[in-house]
């Protein structure tokens, strides 16, 4: 009985052994000229050993769709001594595996391209794990296509297409070499990283896919105001309002749809969350310019939240990390002052006309000037200075102006056109913010006025924000060096960036998607560039 016992112990320890082999070892198949032989290899050799630098150059000859990432990816196995990134003992691995899911759902990213080689890809991906090995032309696929996906969700249009349309904000710098580091000690972060890409850029795309879904189920009924009708109002009665009510409950600006065709307070409510969204008035008159916004496509309003997408990856996700900065965002005519990370000032704007477009650019805020002259700029006295000077020779007497050092100022007061104050960020476009007498064009709905330059709504309250923690100053102080007329300078004690950019979308906190006015018709060019990456 014993010898039998013995032979069980024995063998069960053999299946043991084997067992805990199998966890290191992965059988392969291979045709041999006597049929199929099993070849038992030891994946964590293959993984240790380094591939053959030699295969990348004709990796790259057989594959010429992803030459421009040939550079790159050999800085990364140069990085990397040539080892595998891509596989570990299960085969492909986990972060292998999100790429390739990213990649094949670009779409999701507001990518519309066609991806090089995606049917080996799919191939590949389609094999079981247990017949992947460390194989280094998958190997270099997958990492060419890694700086492919980085290329197209991270970077976007390179600077030189980016100048085409006006935006010289500066780009963070990133090395996607290194940043593959970040992605495999931390796969999770292909998902969402708002270190990486400005945090609007996320809220972007959850709002792409409620539009995508609103595009499948049919989008929107373009909406008909009677022609015997000039507004609609609070108390009338229109099928037009039946109309209006279905659009709001579609774009999610009222909760339920009753199809009543009377303009009651529940619509008046959904009225109001559409007019703060389009950076409309808030008044409860439905105009035709009202409906003309209903009735854009769904398929612009989508073109919209892609366009604006793209333009989240030419900034630096690093803009939130000062301790104070200001924003102003030319379509939607508004500043927004941050002080630890939250809005301390929302103010109106007045930005430049369609043909004194105002650039899209940063620099640091490093001086206040009170009491400031106008010192007019060349363009200015030439195009209409002179000009009115010609027809009347005591223009500049009644306009408080004149002549210095071959130029023409402005004196300060009440009647400059900077106003009491101006905020200066040096520049070579030559535009700041400022005052103005002119405070009637705040209350128009399109702020599109001015030479250039940014006219605030709210300059004192700006001045005494950034101010509020310098002793040298108190809100008495700052309002007498406004009015003494005469002017004086202020270096600020820290120096607050200045982002001057241009979004035609934007989602707020409370994930609700506004649109703005193209005011200088960039969306479209920007979308042609898109389909022609």
């Amino acid at each position: 009985m014993k010898k039998p016992i013995f032979l069980f112990l024995v063998t069960g320890i053999i299946l043991l052994l084997c067992i805990v082999s199998c966890k290191k070892n992965k059988t392969i198949y291979a045709k041999s000229t006597e049929g199929i032989e099993e070849i038992e290899e030891d994946f964590e050799s293959l993984l240790s050993v380094p591939f053959d630098s030699t295969l990348i150059a004709p990796f790259f000859e057989q594959h010429p769709k992803l030459k421009k990432f040939q550079n790159d990816v050999l800085a990364l196995y140069q990085k990397q001594h040539y080892h595998f990134l891509w596989f570990d003992e299960n085969g492909i691995n986990e972060i292998g595996n999100l790429l390739y899911n990213k990649i094949s759902n670009l779409n999701e990213e507001g990518i519309q391209v066609s991806i090089p080689y995606k049917n080996t890809l799919d191939e590949l991906f389609q094999i079981s794990n247990d017949e992947q090995k460390p194989d280094t032309e998958i190997e270099l696929l997958i990492s060419s296509l890694y700086f492919f996906y980085a290329d197209k969700v991270y970077k976007g249009l390179d600077n030189e297409k980016i100048k085409e349309l006006g935006w010289y904000l500066p780009r963070k710098k990133q090395s996607y070499i290194y940043y593959l580091d970040s992605l495999i000690t931390n796969p999770s972060l292909i998902h969402k990283d708002e270190k990486e890409v400005l945090g609007q850029y996320y809220r972007l795309r959850e709002t792409l896919k409620k539009y995508r879904q609103i595009e499948k189920k049919g989008g929107w009924d373009s909406i008909v105001l009677p022609t015997d009708r000039k507004s609609l109002n609070l108390g009338d009665t229109a099928q037009t309002i039946a109309q209006i009510r279905k659009w709001l409950f579609i774009t999610g600006d009222i909760t339920s749809n009753s199809g009543s065709p009377i303009y009651d307070s529940d619509l008046e409510k959904g009225v109001l969350n559409f007019k703060k969204r389009f950076a409309f008035d808030p008044e409860t008159a439905i105009l035709p310019k009202h409906i003309a916004a209903m009735n854009v496509p769904i398929y612009e309003r989508i073109k919209t939240i892609l366009v604006n997408m793209e333009r989240c990856r030419w900034i630096s996700a690093d803009i939130s990390k000062s301790k104070e900065y200001i924003v102003i965002n030319i379509p939607s005519y508004k500043l927004t002052y941050f002080k630890n990370n939250k809005p301390a000032l929302i103010s109106k704007v007045v930005v430049g006309k369609a043909l004194n477009k105002t650039v899209v650019f940063s620099a640091d805020m490093k001086y206040i000037v009170f009491s400031p002259y106008w010192n007019v700029p060349k363009s200015i006295l030439k195009k209409e200075i002179l000009p009115a000077i010609a027809k009347n020779p005591n223009y500049l007497k009644q306009n408080d102006m004149e002549w210095y050092k071959g130029d023409v100022r402005q004196r300060p007061g009440p009647k400059n056109a900077l106003g009491l104050i101006k905020f200066l960020f040096p520049n070579s476009n030559s535009i700041y913010l400022h005052d103005t007498p002119s405070k009637n064009l705040f209350k128009e709905e399109k702020r599109a006025f001015s030479h250039g330059c940014i006219r605030i709504e709210k300059p004192v309250e700006l001045a005494n924000l950034i101010l509020e923690d310098d002793k040298n100053w108190t809100p008495e102080k700052i309002d007498e060096a406004m009015n003494r007329g005469e002017e004086s300078w202020y270096t600020l004690q820290n120096k607050i960036p200045v982002y001057i950019g241009y979004f035609t979308s934007w989602v707020d906190n409370e994930g609700a998607i506004h649109f703005y006015d193209d005011v200088y018709k960039r969306d479209d060019l920007l979308a042609t560039m898109l389909l022609e990456e």
